[in-house]
């Protein structure tokens, strides 16, 4: 919308994983444009992890 482009950065996203039941960039997208990538799928574990991860590291 407008001038503004989002950008999801994939090292950081855990779609949520541990905090919400769905991801909240896909339910708040006023458009519905924010799809899975197929060629860099990562399971609920892997996701959970990075979370952790991110956690430690602030």
């Amino acid at each position: 919308m407008g001038s503004v482009i989002y950008e999801i950065d994939p090292d950081l996203c855990t779609e949520c994983v541990g905090h919400f039941d769905v991801p909240q960039c896909q339910l708040f997208c006023p458009v519905d444009c924010i799809p899975k990538d197929p060629d860099f799928p990562e399971t609920e574990e892997e996701l959970l992890a990075k979370s952790n991860r991110l956690k430690a590291t602030t």
